[in-house]
């Protein structure tokens, strides 16, 4: 038996992000070195590490620019490593786009561009269309943040908007031969999805970007809708002979992770039950599903049987609607939490976590959470009503005040979402 919920539930979060560390899983996919040159860029949460595993393996000289969140970078002597804005855009990002561009210049057929992408490099990789100034931008990013449309609408309406995205990367490196190694962070690892696609073929058109915005109701500037009208919104073909030299690698998956944390639940004896790696949704809607697994294996020990632990991963949204009062704290995954807790009901001999892999629960300085089954009643018991705080999208507020909050720092990977329900 498990002495100490909260602790179990720490380690197995930990298992999962130590099974996505580039600096134990990048090397084996490092190609070998080129005739000519080797250039190394790339942008993401996980670019520093990616790019410092690349310098304590590569044999043989190299060069290059990575972009990174701010407080996510490393000192390396051969790649250099810039920190810019996420989720939002920002202008050193932008300023280190036009840099990596200006790397890919002259290569030849003989040189090697090594570009490693991970969750985060869309709104790292920063170089709007033409006529678009990187204020619209942030403005669609913001207003595609607080709609609830998830990571495939965001980065199709991303791509659209770049100079740089949907596969214009790889087009700028040829004739060089791209080698693209990534860390996924969304549900199904789809390469042209991760980062939107920078090195890889786009299969979506303006018409879907266009799209996106309506559904969501996105008021644009005149000069976005003026370049979603030209022929340079659109990305490369697929036919294009730059993607027949470029090649893709999933260094670490979000399945992987998941993989370790179940290891390591089957060694202390409890059941690891895998819901999915790859769950969408609102952040309530999927707490109000998994409260009711919750509850079936703990009421009648279906469709398993006690101890057991659920486990999943994905990425979640929420969407924000007006309230009164000041505007609330916290990320998808204390949202997920606090909304799993009201389910609940304080349901003896049930715990849980929910966090980021990426140690940043969407823009506070917390991975994540623990709930556990007093947290309701000890919050009401100093005043606060948990559903209080689930209206104005404040459960940060709602954790911190019980001392719950996980806070990693920085992991510098990315493989989106950590949840874990243990059940006793």
């Amino acid at each position: 038996m498990i002495e100490k919920p909260e602790e179990f539930l720490k380690e197995l979060f930990a298992a999962a992000v130590a099974a996505a560390d580039p600096l134990v899983t990048l090397a084996p996919f490092l190609p070998e070195p080129p005739k000519g040159r080797t250039i190394v860029i790339g942008a993401g949460k996980a670019a520093a590490s990616m790019a410092k595993a690349v310098e304590d393996h590569w044999q043989g000289p190299i060069e290059g620019l990575v972009i990174t969140r701010y407080e996510h970078g490393l000192p390396l002597s051969r790649i250099k490593v810039v920190e810019a804005g996420h989720p939002v855009p920002d202008t050193e990002g932008a300023r280190a786009a036009d840099d990596i561009l200006k790397l890919l210049e002259g290569l030849s057929q003989d040189d090697l561009v090594l570009c490693l992408i991970s969750g985060g490099g869309s709104s790292l990789l920063a170089k709007p269309g033409e006529g678009i100034a990187l204020d619209e931008k942030k403005a669609v990013t913001k207003a595609l943040l607080a709609s609830g449309a998830n990571i495939t609408e965001m980065n199709t309406l991303r791509k659209h908007l770049s100079a740089i995205k949907g596969g214009r990367l790889a087009v700028a490196a040829y004739p060089a031969r791209t080698v693209t190694l990534m860390i996924s962070d969304v549900p199904g690892d789809d390469p042209a999805v991760i980062a939107s696609g920078p090195t890889v073929p786009d299969t979506t058109s303006v018409s879907d970007a266009r799209a996106v915005l309506e559904k969501y109701g996105i008021e644009i500037s005149s000069a976005v809708a003026a370049f979603l009208e030209t022929a340079a919104a659109e990305t490369p073909p697929a036919g294009h002979p730059a993607f027949k030299i470029t090649t893709q690698s999933m260094v670490a998956t979000p399945q992987a992770s998941l993989q370790a944390a179940t290891r390591l639940a089957a060694e202390k004896g409890i059941t690891p039950v895998v819901l999915g790696d790859s769950i969408e949704g609102e952040a309530q809607d999927v707490a109000a599903v998994m409260a009711a697994i919750a509850r079936q294996v703990k009421l009648h020990d279906q469709p398993m049987k006690k101890p057991c632990v659920l486990i999943s991963g994905g990425e979640t949204t929420v969407t924000v609607r007006s309230s009164e009062g000041t505007p609330g704290r916290g990320g998808r995954n204390c949202e997920f939490l606090l909304a799993l807790a009201l389910q609940l009901g304080g349901m003896e001999g049930v715990y849980a976590l929910a966090a980021d892999t990426d140690g940043i629960d969407g823009t506070e300085d917390n991975a994540g959470a623990i709930y556990t089954p007093e947290s309701v009643n000890r919050a009401a018991n100093e005043g606060l009503e948990a559903k209080d705080f689930l209206a104005r999208h404040d459960s940060y507020s709602f954790f911190a005040s019980l001392g719950d909050l996980i806070k990693t720092g920085p992991t510098r990977t990315n493989v989106n979402d950590f949840r874990a329900i243990l059940i006793l």
